[in-house]
């Protein structure tokens, strides 16, 4: 018997590796001498490092039929945190610990106590969230960058491991490890659970409330590790770093073939997502194209990707 060809299900598995191929043949095929480059293509993966960790953050939060519009902000919070405890003198180690990891988790579990309080969407609460963060990172900073770190911070960070950049390194690490907590763990199972149908969880004896925190403290953290990343590569701490870096992590979970109505996705493709997002910004700015065109494309794409996961998962219960 002859199996019938089904592209919907082949869209789900490769359409993310096949946006990726379309990108580099692209740009590839219009400025082949610069964009073919090694040195190119390390320095889109280190464009892509920052994205890819709030993109794996980002993840878990549209996993649960949800979304966290204030990475960006936490991103610029956690760096200048962790930029303000090295200028105290803490040890560059025990800055990023307290500032980026435990500063951003605390800030995402703050995310995740609001929703479950005041049971709004987290639209709602992260939008505000989003701002209330921004708002501190500008008071505490009091408008002023925050710069002069040890060089051993940017080496520990920032630096290079052979030919390859230690952010590129880091973002891999935590794709890993979340991959490895969404595909072998009961807390990974959970969590799909919950996004498939959360009532339903509820009734299996999972604790929605308690998990709901977990995922926003993941995205936190995510975005605390991304500032603290960010602010190695810039040398400073910013408190305007990251304005809109929301778009590029949402952009790139969902051009990953994580689905915006909840309990589908793979860490995996979301770190391609991530790549591809880089790949964009790379050509498009090797092609002179201004930043406001690229903001341009970013909202087609994350437009286009979800019609296209409307339109196959449409096509899947029609079967």
């Amino acid at each position: 018997m002859t199996r019938k060809f089904d592209f919907n299900r082949l869209w789900e598995r490769y359409g993310t590796f096949t946006i990726l191929l379309l990108m580099i043949m692209v740009f590839g095929f219009i400025s082949p001498n610069n964009f073919f480059k090694q040195s190119n293509f390390i320095q889109i993966l280190l464009q892509s490092s920052v994205t890819i960790l709030i993109a794996c953050g980002e993840f878990f939060a549209i996993l649960i039929a949800g979304i966290d519009l204030s990475v960006g902000s936490i991103i610029a919070l956690s760096g200048m945190a962790t930029g303000q405890l090295m200028m105290m003198g803490v040890h560059p180690l025990l800055a990023i610990l307290i500032g980026g990891i435990v500063f951003g988790g605390l800030l995402g579990a703050i995310n995740g106590f609001l929703v479950n309080v005041t049971k709004l969407h987290p639209f709602i609460i992260t939008l505000g969230t989003q701002s209330i963060y921004r708002g501190i990172t500008l008071i505490i900073s009091d408008a002023q960058p925050v710069f002069g770190f040890d060089a051993s911070f940017s080496k520990m960070v920032a630096g290079w491991v052979w030919i390859f950049p230690k952010p590129v390194i880091i973002a891999i690490v935590v794709a890993l490890i979340l991959t490895f907590l969404t595909t072998k763990t009961k807390l990974g199972r959970n969590i799909y659970a919950m996004g498939g149908n959360k009532k339903a969880a509820w009734y299996s004896g999972i604790n929605v409330k308690l998990h709901t925190l977990i995922v926003f403290m993941i995205s936190g953290i995510c975005a605390g590790i991304a500032g603290v990343v960010l602010t190695a590569r810039l040398g400073s701490a910013e408190p305007l770093a990251a304005t809109g870096y929301e778009t590029f992590a949402i952009a790139s979970a969902i051009i990953g073939g994580t689905s915006f109505f909840g309990g589908k996705g793979v860490i995996l493709k979301v770190l391609v997502g991530g790549i591809i997002i880089g790949a964009i910004n790379n050509g498009l700015n090797m092609l002179s194209v201004p930043t406001y065109y690229q903001q341009i494309v970013m909202g087609a794409l994350i437009i286009g990707a979800v019609t296209l996961e409307g339109v196959f998962s449409a096509g899947m219960k029609g079967r």
